[in-house]
């Protein structure tokens, strides 16, 4: 891959890692919850995601989802009703004040944040679609693609890592320092209202003709 061609990538992974979305609402709300270091785990998680759809791409499945309508149905509407699911969850969180620097375990298992990340980008039909058709135009087809994918893949690990690390920052430092019961439950109820808006606007997603 040409210096040029990456640097063009890498300015594209930036936006591409800006751009609002379910894992900027995922790490929003684990920092919310969990404070940013219980709360990188997530943002592994998304990371993982991010893998599973470049090696998707490279391996030409993505052709295949894309021209399957019953493969992508059904990725769709799993993804709907996950993001819903993690609507509801937050939407009844216990309104508890985040103390994490104080030593307090926050009652959040690794494991399951890291799953909960990985589910949010690879359940994702949108992001599969997107990836398929940028991230070819990057690939030369005449050179070997295996490092030239891997390349790209580290390229994304890495401006996505940072961007979700911003948000879950944002959130812990931010959104974590509120203490009044009453706030805190409706903050957890707004962040719950957008992960069901999200699912909403994933149901009404379509394939471009």
């Amino acid at each position: 891959m040409k210096f040029e061609t990456w640097l063009a990538f890498f300015a594209a992974s930036w936006l591409i890692s800006l751009s609002p979305g379910a894992g900027a609402l995922s790490c929003m709300t684990a920092g919310l919850r969990y404070g940013f270091r219980r709360g990188a785990w997530n943002i592994l998680g998304l990371q993982a995601g991010v893998g599973l759809l470049v090696l998707v791409v490279a391996l030409g499945l993505g052709a295949i989802l894309a021209a399957s309508n019953v493969a992508f149905m059904a990725i769709k509407w799993f993804g709907v009703a996950y993001l819903i699911w993690l609507g509801v969850q937050q939407w009844r969180a216990e309104p508890k004040p985040l103390v994490e620097d104080a030593g307090e375990v926050v009652p959040a298992a690794r494991g399951a944040l890291v799953l909960r990340g990985f589910l949010v980008n690879a359940s994702n039909p949108k992001g599969i679609i997107f990836m398929l058709a940028v991230l070819p135009q990057f690939i030369d087809p005449h050179a070997p693609q295996a490092l030239q994918y891997l390349i790209c893949a580290g390229t994304l690990f890495f401006t996505d890592a940072v961007v979700m690390s911003g948000y879950t920052l944002l959130a812990a430092r931010v959104l974590a320092a509120l203490r009044d019961p009453n706030h805190i439950r409706w903050t957890n109820r707004f962040f719950g209202s957008l992960f069901v808006c999200v699912g909403l606007l994933l149901a009404n997603f379509k394939r471009a003709a």
